[in-house]
Formats: C-alpha cells, sequence, structure tokens
C-alpha cells in the first residue's frame, strides 16, 4: 500500500550503468512498496551532477548500494557506499550473488539474483525492512534467510558464517503446579522480550592478531566491556556464557539473536601489536541483520579500560536513544558505566586477562592454582586493581572448596574474604566483589548471617549480571526466602537462558522451596545443555523421592556422574524400596569412596533410615569440617526427621539461620 508522500522514506539508489535495466526493476518495486527513490536518472537536464549526487546523498533516509560483478570496481559506488557506511544508512543488496568489497562484507546484503522483478516479493519487504531499521523503526518481522545473503557463504546455500556477517575487519568500518507450567512461572518468559529493545549480547571479539595464544586477550576485553554494559541498569546484557555458544557458529545475526532473545548483538575484533590495540565495534540490530552503528578504536594498552568505557557509554547512548528502557529494570547510581577499579599498568592488564582465561577452564587443580598465580602477577604489578583482587578471592574459595587439603582451607577462605574486602573497598561499585564476599561467608565460612549485607548489596549493584542473580538466589532460597530468590533466578534466566549451569540453579531454587516437580524440568533442560553435568541425575531423583516415585529415582541416581552423589541417593531409594543390603552396600561404598568429604550426605541418608543420633553426629562433625553441604540444612527435605531435635536448632542458630 503505498504511503503518504511526507511519511514516505527516501532512498537514494548507487549502481553502475551497466545494471541500470535490472536497477530500473529495483527503483519501480521500491516506489511500488512506499519508498520515493532517488537515482541519477532524475537529475535534471543541464544540473551539475557531482552536486547533485553530494544533496542527494546527504537527504536521503538510506543509500541502497546495488553491488554486482561490475559495480564492485565501480570508484563511484564505492564512494557512495562508503558516505551511506559513514552516516549509517547503508542498506546493501547484490544483484548477482557478487561478494561485496573488502569493507562493506560485514553488512547483511539482500540476495537478488533470483529475483524476477515482483513488486510483492519478499526479497522487496526485505529491503524495506532495512530502510525501517536504519530509520529506527521496529520491522514487523525479521527476514526469513532465504532472501538474506553474505555471498562469501554461497557453497554452503543460503546460510553464512557469523563472521561474514558479523565482524569488522581492522579498518574496515567507518569511524571506527505443578512441573512444567510452575517452572514456566519462574522463568516468567523462555527468553528477553526481544521487542523490549533494551536487551544486547555482546559476542565474542575476534581475535585478528593471528595468534591463537592471543585469544585470551580478545575473549577477556569482550567479556570486560560485556561486564561493563550490565552496570547500566536500564540494559538486559545477555550472559557471558550465554553469548559465547555462538563464537564458532556459522548462524546469521537474525538467527543468533532470535536464540539468545535479544534485540541487538554487539560484535568486534580486537588486532594487538606491542601495545597497542585496535578494537572494532559493531552495533547489530538483530529484527534485520543490519549494522546501527560501528566504530575502530586505536589505543595503548593502558587506555583499554576507557576504551571500554567509550564503546559501552557509547552503545548504551545508542540503545537509549531508538528504545524504551525495561519498566522493570532496577535505578540507581549502580547503572553508571565507569569500569570500577581498572587499571592503566598493561601488564597488570594482560596477566588478569591471562587469569579469568585459565579460571574459565576450571578443569584440574593446576590450571586453577595457574590463575591464582596470574590474578597475583596483577595485583603485584598494580596493587589498586580492584577486579584482579575480587577475582584472586574467587580463585582462592574454588581451590578450597575444590582441592583444599587438611590445614588449609580456612587459611584461604580467610585470604578470599581479605581480598574480596580488598576489592570493595578500591571499588565499591562493584557487584562481582560483594557476590564473592557474600558466597565466601556462606559456602566457605558457613555464617549466613555475615553473608547476608554483602549478598544484598550484590544483588543492588549486579541486577544485570546473571552469576551474581543466581548466587543470590541460592543464598535467599537456603534462607527461606522464597519470592526474593524466584524474582532473582527469573531475571537470570533472562539473561543466561544457554548456560547450564543456570537451570541447574533454578532447579534446586524449586526443590528449596518443596515445588519437588517444578524443580524437575530445569534440571532436564541443564541436561539437554550438558549431558555430562554433575549432580543434576541427583537432584532430579531427589525431586522423584520427594514425589514417591522411587523407581524412576534410582534411575536416576544410577546414571549420575558424580558417584558419591549417585550412592547416596541410592543408599535412601534401596531402603524405601525394602532392598535394604543393597541400601547399605550403597552407603557403605559412599563411606569408602568418599569419607569424610560427604559428612553431610551421610547425614541425609542416616536421617531417612531413621538413625536421629548417628546423623546428629555426622552433622556437627560436617560443621567442624566445614563442610558447605550444611548450606542446604535449613529447608533440606532429607533432614526432616531430625526437625523436631533440639541439636539441629541449634547446629542452625550457630550458622546464623534465623
Amino acid at each position: 500500500m503505498a504511503q503518504d508522500s511526507a511519511t514516505r522514506p527516501t532512498a537514494f539508489l548507487s549502481y553502475s550503468h551497466a545494471d541500470q535495466t535490472r536497477v530500473r526493476q529495483l527503483a519501480d518495486a521500491l516506489e511500488s512498496a512506499g519508498v520515493t527513490v532517488w537515482w541519477d536518472t532524475l537529475i535534471e537536464g543541464g544540473a551539475e551532477f557531482a552536486k547533485s549526487v553530494e544533496v542527494a546523498l546527504a537527504r536521503c533516509d538510506a543509500v541502497i548500494v546495488a553491488w554486482s560483478q561490475v559495480s564492485i570496481s565501480s570508484n563511484w559506488v564505492l564512494d557512495e557506499a562508503s558516505q551511506g557506511r559513514d552516516q549509517r544508512k547503508l542498506v546493501p543488496v547484490s544483484l548477482d550473488g557478487t561478494m561485496p568489497p573488502l569493507g562493506f562484507r560485514q553488512f547483511l546484503t539482500v540476495d537478488l539474483s533470483d529475483w524476477q522483478g515482483e513488486v510483492t516479493s519478499p526479497r522487496i519487504a526485505a529491503i524495506v525492512r532495512g530502510i525501517d531499521s536504519v530509520l529506527g523503526r521496529a520491522p514487523a518481522q525479521p527476514p526469513s534467510h532465504g532472501m538474506l545473503h553474505s555471498p562469501a557463504a554461497r557453497p554452503s546455500g543460503n546460510r553464512f558464517s557469523r563472521r561474514t556477517l558479523l565482524l569488522a575487519g581492522a579498518g574496515a568500518v567507518a569511524a571506527g503446579a505443578a512441573g512444567l507450567s510452575a517452572w514456566r512461572a519462574i522463568r516468567g518468559s523462555s527468553t528477553p522480550d526481544p521487542a523490549a529493545g533494551n536487551s544486547v549480547a555482546v559476542l565474542p571479539f575476534k581475535n585478528l592478531s593471528g595468534d591463537r595464544s592471543q585469544d585470551y586477550f580478545s575473549d577477556g576485553l569482550s567479556e570486560e566491556l560485556r561486564s561493563t554494559l550490565a552496570r547500566n541498569l536500564k540494559l538486559r546484557v545477555m550472559a557471558q556464557a550465554s553469548a559465547s555458544k555462538f563464537r564458532d557458529r556459522a548462524d546469521d545475526a537474525v538467527t543468533i539473536a532470535a536464540k539468545l532473545g535479544v534485540a541487538y548483538l554487539l560484535d568486534g575484533s580486537v588486532r594487538k601489536s606491542g601495545d597497542i590495540a585496535r578494537v572494532t565495534a559493531d552495533l547489530i540490530d538483530g529484527r534485520t541483520g543490519f549494522s546501527r552503528w560501528s566504530q575502530t578504536f586505536d589505543r595503548a594498552l593502558h587506555d583499554i579500560f576507557a576504551v571500554q568505557s567509550e564503546i559501552a557509554s557509547t552503545v548504551a547512548s545508542a540503545l537509549a536513544a531508538e528504545m524504551a528502557p525495561d519498566p522493570g529494570a532496577p535505578r540507581g547510581a549502580a547503572g553508571e558505566l565507569a569500569a570500577a577499579g581498572g587499571t592503566r599498568n598493561p601488564a597488570a592488564y594482560d596477566a588478569y586477562l591471562r587469569g579469568r582465561a585459565l579460571y574459565d577452564l576450571s578443569v584440574d587443580e593446576a590450571s586453577e592454582r595457574a590463575a591464582l598465580a596470574q590474578f597475583d602477577a596483577a595485583i603485584a604489578a598494580d596493587p589498586n586493581y580492584a577486579p584482579a583482587h575480587a577475582a584472586r578471592a574467587r580463585s582462592l574459595t574454588a581451590i578450597a572448596n575444590q582441592y583444599g587439603r587438611a590445614g588449609e582451607t580456612a587459611a584461604m577462605y580467610q585470604a578470599a574474604i581479605e581480598s574480596a574486602e580488598r576489592a570493595i573497598a578500591l571499588a565499591p561499585q562493584l557487584a562481582d566483589a560483594y557476590s564473592t564476599l557474600g558466597f565466601t561467608h556462606f559456602q566457605a565460612r558457613l555464617d549466613a548471617r555475615a553473608a547476608r549485607e554483602p549478598f544484598e548489596r550484590s544483588r543492588e549493584l549486579g541486577a544485570g549480571e546473571a552469576t551474581v542473580l543466581a548466587r543470590y538466589a541460592q543464598y535467599c532460597a537456603r534462607t527461606g526466602r522464597d519470592a526474593e530468590a524466584t524474582d532473582a533466578m527469573r531475571r537470570a534466566l533472562q539473561l543466561d537462558k544457554l548456560n547450564p549451569l543456570i537451570h541447574r540453579a533454578a532447579g534446586s531454587i524449586e526443590f528449596a522451596a518443596r515445588r519437588y516437580a517444578a524443580s524437575i524440568p530445569p534440571g532436564r533442560q541443564a541436561l539437554a545443555m550438558n549431558p555430562r553435568m554433575s549432580r543434576v541425575h541427583a537432584a532430579i531423583g531427589d525431586a522423584l523421592v520427594m514425589l514417591g516415585k522411587l523407581a524412576e529415582a534410582r534411575e536416576e541416581y544410577i546414571a549420575e556422574p558424580a558417584h558419591g552423589f549417585g550412592l547416596a541417593g541410592l543408599a535412601v531409594v534401596e531402603q524405601k524400596l525394602g532392598r535394604i543390603d543393597a541400601a547399605r552396600k550403597a552407603y557403605d561404598e559412599m563411606l569408602q569412596t568418599e569419607g569424610d568429604r560427604m559428612l553431610y550426605q551421610q547425614a541425609q541418608v542416616l536421617a531417612q533410615w531413621g538413625q536421629t543420633d548417628a546423623a546428629m553426629r555426622c552433622l556437627q562433625r560436617a560443621l567442624e569440617n566445614g563442610d558447605s553441604g550444611l548450606v542446604y540444612a535449613r529447608n533440606d527435605p532429607f533432614l526432616d526427621p531430625l526437625r523436631g531435635d533440639p541439636r539441629l536448632a541449634q547446629l542452625l542458630s550457630s550458622m546464623g539461620f534465623a
């Protein structure tokens, strides 16, 4: 339907005269679709050609560049395309499937190679949506993949690589209940609403140095940028774990945005040479695949935090100018974008990023201790580097929890608390430091009371951080604050929908509230994402026991890869099934293989067997040993046979449980 002339968008059509017949069809189709098209056949006789082109380019709403085998060699077309790109209003098409020239391959291109001139073609609609996108209008629906292409990917059909579509090469861009119903209730919607345009995912930046050993730097920079953006509480920023799923995927921008449930993607690349880094960032509309903003920064490494803040501020401003903020987002000073507690020391920053890469591996004790060594090196280079102190605290806690030896864990936990407190003193707005401090008090020191204040502060400051929210949610669940736990977990799921750890945590929130049927679907989702994830089968088995589905629970315990947790569950379920010998065998095997590392689980089994005194003795020993399983004790249904025992009430009180 034709639009009123006052509201019709105007498009400058750049092309090679060798393609004039084909382009005339395109111009006619666009006019019929409601676009006013300017192309050089409209220049009046005697008019100064170059001046007319310049005026038309400046005044148009969009620049449609018709790439072809001929036009990619035209200096006129290249100049016009460059101006459209620089003005952020480029809408490229390919007349014959030709790949755009270097500098223009990161933009989504509408493929007209098999278009027959129909006005009603979806390809014409895709071009109109591209024009709407550069004008800031929300398109009715994204174009289907068959009508969009990046010619570099043509050998694999209409699919194209993320690198071709999304990455801007160095110097290539301008200016640089039950059950399922209850589970759905906690999730709200399964994804952030793409129409809520404050949602963005930061994809892993591409390392263009040619040296894979430098991947840690580009990965770390993109994650630091994501963290900086997430401090703006008006934005909904997808968490690292979910966004990283698309590091090497061949999906196009529209597909990636749809899978993540975000309106925008921020992608980029890094080329590091000596102490200079070239950072290219590109903000892409997830509904259309077209770039909305791009910029290249050449900076010395000691200015890298300034680059993060500059990119984050520019992106946030671009989003704020185009979209309504999330009405449910928290408000407050925590939304400031400054990279709190950063460093201007290149050696400190480099060591910190190396440590993060090692910490994220989380494969064995050697990698954990190597990460700690890098964080220590970062602090040695810059003692006032707050994120390095916070990372050191997390690293110490992880090592103590997983690999701590008798006699050393208490000192490691104390060192972790001191590091987190130092990070907070240096950067009072650093949410992850508060979250780490709360986690260490609760899980390591078994002090629920001391953990509350830092956890509350982390929730206030870290409303955009999925990991911070998940830790807070689990703390609230264990301390009987179900409403706060459910709300925080719902938001964590929105921010990190593809992370199986978050889904596993969501199941534990439901179990703690004794919504046993509702705890099972998030566990199944976690296993669908990572079939080898530990403690999920056992958690599902626990829920099935509480639902009285003992045979099904037994199968889950058998499938549990964390052998000790599976044995504890079998010891309970076999006894309930009347298989006393099998129950005793499972318990004895747990004692033999796990020993005092699973004192809390021993207490669960003994409580279910009705051996109250033996169960309480195990709980007391667990407290003396600092067994982190005790954080579950307040609302663990497996300990219900002990609820009337004053010894349990005293133990819980000593841990700070109300």
